[in-house]
């Protein structure tokens, strides 16, 4: 999925299966895909899979629907190929809208570091997505647990929690500026959020530093609730900005994971557990080591600490593993205690799809 996302063409994608690493040898070499004789067979399997879904939304707006990696474990973004074709498509006065999943620290800093260097593409807006639920958890509200009623601190006004909360946003807009790129706030606005939790969503957010800060409700009344936001973006798109990445490709691994750690999640340091230690010296010794950084860590928290909520300070980042995606062009630090498999239900939708070999109807999928 990584491959497929930050491929740029068939012969590179060809090229990128080809580096996959699937073992070291007793000499301590990497061994690939291409030593195995299986890359041109995954190019084939693959084929097809590069070609974008194009879909509309519910008012007829092109969609390219392509490619899913998760953000907390792999880059988190769409893929370049669709980026490119939508360009084309909407000419030098268009704009393309291209999604960073799973948290600004995350998704975005990889959006960045990681597809724009391979992109060769430089964005020209940071549109950061808020809601006056999500900010009062960050600031101290209770646990929210699926399938029952949301606590009362998120349907009533409390503008205290909700404060406390927007130092979570602050901290993001800091982030997206880290890479020069000025910030529209979309703040979806929901109907148990107040006019005054909303106006201190965007007061806030402008005095954080935003470029601007909207309320939106296409959610509800589709491309006329965002009609402020496409305003306030073409705005911002006309400001200036001076896009640079976070990190330079030479530095040492840990460095690197460093400054990701340390400008990003807001950490004191890091501490490369002994696992960690030896995959540096292996991956450096085997030329990987000016690969860009893709952290796995959970999107709940800017720290590795799924319940610190907020801005948490005075933490060390613990790395307890780095695992290396070479067809993909990264490295990936494990950051704490966070899984590389996403979790599944107890009965996964998976059991209720099949195939009517009748009429070739697909059942379950909706």
């Amino acid at each position: 999925m990584a491959v497929l996302a930050l491929t740029s063409s068939l012969q590179d994608m060809r090229q990128r299966l080809a580096k996959m690493v699937v073992a070291t040898s007793r000499s301590g070499q990497p061994v690939t895909t291409e030593d195995l004789g299986v890359s041109g067979a995954l190019t084939v399997l693959m084929k097809d899979a590069i070609k974008p879904n194009l879909m509309q939304t519910l008012e007829g707006t092109p969609v390219f629907v392509h490619a899913g990696p998760f953000a907390n474990i792999a880059h988190g973004n769409s893929s370049i190929l669709a980026d490119k074709i939508a360009l084309k498509l909407v000419g030098p006065d268009g704009f393309v809208v291209t999604e960073a999943g799973f948290g600004a620290d995350i998704g975005m800093e990889k959006f960045f570091n990681i597809k724009c260097r391979y992109s060769g593409l430089r964005p020209h807006v940071v549109v950061l997505v808020a809601t006056v639920r999500a900010l009062k958890m960050h600031g101290g509200g209770p646990t929210v647990t699926a399938g029952m009623p949301l606590p009362k601190e998120y349907v009533e006004e409390n503008l205290e929690l909700l404060r406390n909360g927007c130092s979570n946003m602050r901290k993001q807009i800091e982030n997206a500026k880290h890479f020069g790129v000025p910030v529209v706030v979309a703040v979806n606005a929901f109907k148990t959020d107040t006019e005054a939790e909303l106006d201190l969503v965007c007061s806030m957010a402008k005095d954080g530093g935003a470029f601007d800060a909207v309320r939106c409700s296409h959610w509800a009344d589709g491309g006329a609730g965002a009609t402020a936001l496409g305003q306030a973006v073409q705005k911002a798109s006309e400001a200036p900005s001076n896009f640079k990445f976070l990190y330079d490709l030479e530095l040492p691994i840990a460095d690197k994971i460093r400054i990701i750690a340390q400008k990003i999640y807001g950490a004191d340091d890091i501490e490369l557990l002994p696992e960690a230690q030896h995959k540096v010296e292996l991956y450096t010794k085997q030329g990987f080591g000016n690969l860009p950084i893709c952290m796995a860590k959970t999107h709940l928290s800017l720290s590795h600490e799924a319940d610190k909520k907020g801005v948490p300070t005075g933490f060390v980042v613990p790395i307890r593993d780095i695992r290396a995606s070479v067809g993909a062009g990264f490295l990936y630090p494990l950051v704490g205690t966070m899984p590389t498999i996403p979790g599944l239900p107890t009965r996964p939708c998976f059991y209720d799809i099949d195939l009517d070999p009748e009429t070739e109807q697909v059942n379950g999928l909706f």
